[in-house]
C-alpha cells in the first residue's frame, strides 16, 4: 500500500475539522431545540417527516437495527407516493448489517444503493443536501436527535458521509471472507465456530497448524464484526454464508 501523501493529509484534516464543527453545532442546536416541540418528537416521527419531504436525495448512516424499521418504512411510503426518483444511499456500520433485513427489503427506487463501512459515525439522516438529522448512540442515556438546517453544518455532515461512503463496500460484497482463504476453507471455519469445535480438533480436521487456524479465526471474526466465536457462526447464517440448521 502506498504511503499517505499530502493530499491524504489534507483530506484527513478536513474531515477532522468537519467533525469538530458538527459536534459544536449539534450541541448548540440541542440547546435551541430543547425549547421547542421538536426536541420531544419521537425518532420515528422525525424520520417520517424528513423523508416525506425529500425530492432529490436521502442518505443515511445506520448504526444498528433500531433505526432500520422506521427509515425503511418511511422510504417505502415515499416511493408509493410518487417519490421513487429520489436517490437513496444507505451506509451501514457492521452492527446494522447482521439483521439481514437490508438484504431482503424490496428496493422501489431505481437509484438505491447500500454500502458497509467500518467508520466512527453517529446515526445520521441527510435529505436533499439541506437538512441533517444527527442522533448519538441510542445506548447512551438522555439521547436526543438534532435536526440541523444550517447550510455549512449540513455540508460538513455530507463531507463526513462522502468520505465514509467512498471507503465502503457494496452490501453484496460484504463481508469479504475469502481474503487469503479459499471459500471452502472460510465456510469450514465458520461451521466449526458455529458448532463449537475446539481449536485443536478444527485445526486437525483442516490439516493446518493450531497457530494458523487461530489466525484464520481472528481474520474471519474481524471481517464479520463479531465479538465472539459463537456470534460469528450465527452471523454467518444470517448473512447466508452458512445454511441454517434444519
Amino acid at each position: 500500500m502506498a504511503p499517505a501523501g499530502p493530499e491524504t493529509d489534507r483530506v484527513e484534516q478536513a474531515l477532522l475539522a468537519a467533525r469538530d464543527l458538527i459536534e459544536a453545532t449539534v450541541v448548540r442546536h440541542r440547546r435551541e431545540l430543547a425549547r421547542s416541540s421538536l426536541a420531544g418528537a419521537a425518532h420515528a416521527e422525525t424520520v417520517e417527516r424528513l423523508v416525506r419531504g425529500a425530492t432529490q436525495s436521502v442518505s443515511a448512516v445506520l448504526t444498528g437495527a433500531e433505526q432500520e424499521a422506521p427509515l425503511l418504512a418511511a422510504l417505502g411510503r415515499l416511493a408509493a407516493a410518487g417519490g421513487d426518483q429520489v436517490t437513496v444511499k444507505l451506509l451501514c456500520l457492521p452492527g446494522a448489517v447482521h439483521t439481514g433485513r437490508l438484504r431482503t427489503t424490496p428496493r422501489p427506487f431505481p437509484r438505491f444503493e447500500v454500502r458497509v463501512a467500518d467508520a466512527e459515525l453517529e446515526e445520521t439522516l441527510l435529505v436533499d443536501s439541506r437538512t441533517a438529522y444527527v442522533r448519538p448512540d441510542p445506548e447512551r442515556p438522555g439521547r436526543a436527535g438534532s435536526v440541523v438546517e444550517d447550510s455549512l453544518t449540513v455540508q460538513a455532515v455530507e463531507l463526513l458521509f462522502a468520505g465514509a461512503w467512498a471507503n465502503g463496500v457494496g452490501l453484496a460484497d460484504y463481508p469479504r471472507l475469502t481474503g487469503r482463504l479459499c471459500p471452502r476453507s472460510a465456510r469450514r471455519i465458520l461451521e466449526c465456530l458455529r458448532t463449537g469445535h475446539t481449536d485443536e480438533v478444527a485445526a486437525r480436521e483442516m490439516k493446518v497448524s493450531l497457530r494458523t487456524y487461530r489466525r484464520y479465526v481472528a481474520e474471519v471474526m474481524r471481517e464479520l464484526g463479531a465479538s465472539s466465536r459463537f456470534q460469528a457462526g450465527v452471523r454467518a447464517v444470517e448473512l447466508g454464508l452458512l445454511p441454517g440448521r434444519p
